[in-house]
């Protein structure tokens, strides 16, 4: 696998759902989240599956799904529930607010994403 965090340099921001496979409303969101991925390509998407991807993801600890993550090696800019609507995600993007200062939990994330972009790839 071709290491794109040192080929290609991009800044943009992450936008990646904390998810699980056995959760429905997750399976329903997909394809939504798919759709604001393809409409938003100023954003970087992932889907990362909680429980195939432990180590990365649990010191989210998520209880509500799905879970939405905005953040680049800047900080965090989004991370709590959303509701499941292509709309919603859709706003929160053009609405988003300066960072907060990089957590671990955040960068240990960032840093998979980066390392193993088509692990976690949506479109």
């Amino acid at each position: 696998m071709t290491d794109f965090a040192t080929t290609v340099p991009d800044d943009r921001l992450w936008v990646v759902c904390l998810c699980a496979e056995w959760c429905g409303a997750c399976r329903e969101y997909r394809p939504l989240f798919e759709q604001v991925a393809r409409e938003h390509p100023d954003f970087r998407f992932a889907w990362v599956d909680i429980e195939d991807h432990a180590d990365i993801a649990d010191d989210f600890d998520v209880e509500t799904f799905p879970t939405i993550l905005i953040a680049d090696d800047a900080g965090t800019r989004f991370l709590g529930p959303l509701l499941p609507h292509a709309e919603t995600l859709a706003r929160l993007l053009d609405a988003l607010q300066p960072a907060q200062a990089l957590v671990p939990e955040v960068a240990t994330l960032l840093g998979a994403l980066q390392r193993e972009p088509l692990t976690f790839s949506v479109r």
